[in-house]
């Protein structure tokens, strides 16, 4: 499945699975990130290598054999869930080690993510000073607003913010870069995700027909115990919006106490979410439909009822002369009315995207 959803990805260039950081040739880059979301770290450089040290000043490490961590063709390095542990200096070196690109980045603990929604009047962190040689700011810095999860009709748009630390004429650096081993427990350094409401038009010709996903769940006890649905490419980096039933499901109704059918997942962006009853739940990236989740008929109950009408068949080939023909005739009107019934009505119940939006593919998941 992650492989599918990996070339899936190098099919829709503008829907990566994860998000792709970069880095000017031989620079050094720094920035925060989200732990728990996966990240690309770019190295156009066939023969990379990757070594790792973290804010602890340990000697550097090979990455390449390291668990959750793949170096992709052309050498650029996939961290899947990052740990805030990982937060350093990750290193791509070419030939005679010399050096390729440099990023220092700080995962920045995504279990502390303060949520805050503008249209309830609820409020971002505020800047505080803290004392440890001398003062210095603490203050969140925001990464600009992600595009509306809708068009043509009332959508959200969330952006994340980071901990950074600033001193007196120093250049801001993230909280944790800047700390490094220093032990410290102070409620304000957290990230942030705010969200508002948003309305803007559809525009047709960014439409860009990626293939979409149909999960079949025909077991009825997964649906009354919790169940977690992920969207398939979706991250916290990208706009994300789920549907249950042709209902939007917001994060206004869920920060304001008004729904508790389902659960949207701050940490992960809204890319998982929980539910705790039977419904027909779409999601979407960028405005595009990506994967429906269903408690209706799947793709086995099809397969054995060929298998039986198949049976039926052979066994008919094997009744008498006299009576062959006309069994054969009938089982054959029999076959192709189930299967074309059965296929009109999988594609009438569950191949409908958002309104003004079209996806020609799709890949069924049992």
């Amino acid at each position: 499945m992650l492989d599918t959803l990996w070339l899936l990805s190098f099919s829709c260039p503008t829907l990566w699975a994860q998000m792709l950081i970069s880095c000017a040739y031989k620079n050094l880059c720094q920035r925060a990130l989200l732990s728990g979301n996966d990240v690309v770290l770019k190295c156009d450089h066939p023969m990379a290598l990757w070594y790792f040290s973290s804010i602890h000043g340990e000697d550097p490490s090979l990455l390449n054999s390291m668990p959750y961590i793949r170096q992709l063709p052309g050498g650029s390095l996939q961290l899947t869930k990052p740990q805030p542990s990982q937060t350093g200096l990750s290193r791509c070196q070419g030939i005679n080690d010399t050096l390729v690109v440099e990023y220092k980045i700080d995962f920045q603990d995504v279990t502390t993510l303060h949520v805050t929604h503008k249209n309830l009047n609820q409020k971002p962190l505020q800047n505080e000073t803290l004392s440890l040689d001398g003062e210095v700011l603490v203050f969140t810095h925001w990464d600009p607003w992600q595009d509306c999860n809708r068009c043509g009709e009332l959508g959200e748009r969330k952006r994340l913010g980071y901990c950074y630390i600033e001193e007196p004429l120093e250049n801001p650096m993230p909280c944790w870069l800047y700390l490094r081993d220093k032990k410290m427990q102070f409620s304000r350094m957290q990230p942030e995700l705010q969200v508002e409401a948003c309305h803007v038009p559809c525009n047709p010709f960014r439409e860009i027909h990626q293939p979409y996903f149909i999960y079949y769940i025909d077991q009825p006890g997964k649906w009354t115990n919790n169940m977690w649905l992920t969207c398939p490419l979706a991250s916290i980096y990208r706009p994300v919006n789920w549907h249950a039933n042709d209902t939007p499901l917001t994060w206004e109704s869920q920060l304001s106490g008004r729904d508790f059918t389902t659960f949207l997942d701050p940490s992960t962006g809204g890319r998982q979410l929980q539910v705790f009853q039977p419904a027909i739940y779409r999601c979407f990236v960028q405005q595009e439909f990506v994967a429906q989740f269903s408690p209706a008929a799947n793709p086995e109950a099809l397969e054995a009822q060929w298998r039986e009408n198949e049976a039926q068949w052979q066994e008919a080939r094997k009744a008498p002369r006299g009576r062959a023909d006309s069994v054969l005739k009938g089982l054959k009107l029999v076959l192709l009315v189930g299967i074309v019934l059965a296929l009109l009505g999988a594609l009438l119940k569950f191949m409908h995207p958002s309104p003004g939006r079209k996806s020609k593919q799709v890949l069924m998941v049992k």
